[in-house]
């Protein structure tokens, strides 16, 4: 169900990518907004495994470092058929984690030092479950695409603004009989459209990887558990990076470093806790998924 969603959010984007073309110079300006938006989306989506450990700075860990935190990663990796990740610690009080890669291959899980102090090995191996999910779904490529298809509908808003500015507007208006109004209408709806939809994959994906870190753990509880703690830490204790890095990365971890509440719930990468908790607590009513 949540791949059928983000299939339609996207193409929802698709569309008003699409529109917002038609609005400013047919499908070539689309197709040129597309190809713009996509180069400056292709570094960070082919170098995503380095560049956020890097903005955190992560230190790499073997078995040696962590036996614990490498072999619950080490276990769960097999138990999903994926090939073994990069583990990450980053040193950082609030308790988070993420999961970053353009593929399986090229993949890295991340733990902060506060994660580490704040779980219990069970609640760890269900966050660590839940990670895995976003490297098995790929959602670092399913986030590039949105991202780029978001950034492409913005781009061709601001060629609108700069073109009604420089009269490109008016000279629409006196060739097609008055269309102001309809750009006007599109400079400031597309882009919010795009944005919010963009917002709606990222929680879109978070259920997926929910469900699916429930499944290969074997046990939602956990998962429940340690999103309830880490929700009420986060709160307590903000990440220890300059604001542009954290609305930047906020999307990747497990849960929202930002605050997020009232309006703000509209643009939040990731859905509301409580209602993550309880699916995680209805999958765990199911016995496949009961530990033994």
């Amino acid at each position: 169900m949540n791949a059928i969603r983000t299939t339609i959010l996207l193409a929802v984007l698709t569309a008003i990518l699409v529109w917002t073309g038609d609005m400013i110079g047919g499908r070539q300006g689309a197709v040129i907004a597309l190809i713009f938006a996509g180069v400056m989306n292709f570094f960070s989506y082919w170098f995503s495994d380095r560049i956020v450990v890097a903005m955190y700075g992560g230190r790499e860990v073997g078995p040696g470092d962590d036996p614990e935190l490498y072999g619950l990663v080490q276990e769960l990796t097999q138990r999903a058929g994926l090939p073994m990740p990069r583990v990450f610690m980053l040193p950082q009080e609030a308790p988070n984690a993420f999961a970053t890669g353009r593929n399986p291959e090229h993949a890295a899980v991340a733990v902060t030092d506060g994660i580490r102090r704040l779980l219990t090995p069970r609640e760890l191996r269900g966050v660590l479950g839940h990670e895995l999910a976003h490297v098995r779904h790929r959602d670092i490529l399913v986030s590039t695409i949105a991202a780029t298809l978001a950034g492409a509908i913005s781009y061709l808003a601001w060629m609108a603004q700069w073109a009604m500015i420089f009269g490109g507007g008016r000279d629409r208006d006196e060739n097609n009989g008055g269309n102001v109004l309809g750009l006007l209408v599109m400079m400031i709806v597309a882009p919010l459209a795009a944005m919010l939809i963009q917002m709606a994959v990222s929680r879109s994906r978070e259920y997926g990887a929910d469900a699916g870190g429930a499944k290969l753990s074997g046990d939602p509880l956990a998962l429940a558990g340690a999103l309830r703690k880490l929700h009420m830490a986060s709160e307590r204790v903000p990440l220890a990076v300059n604001e542009a890095t954290a609305q930047a990365t906020a999307h990747m971890f497990i849960v929202n470093p930002l605050s997020a509440s009232g309006l703000h719930t509209l643009f939040s990468t990731h859905p509301p806790v409580e209602e993550r908790i309880a699916r995680l607590e209805a999958m765990a009513k199911d016995l496949s998924y009961v530990r033994g």
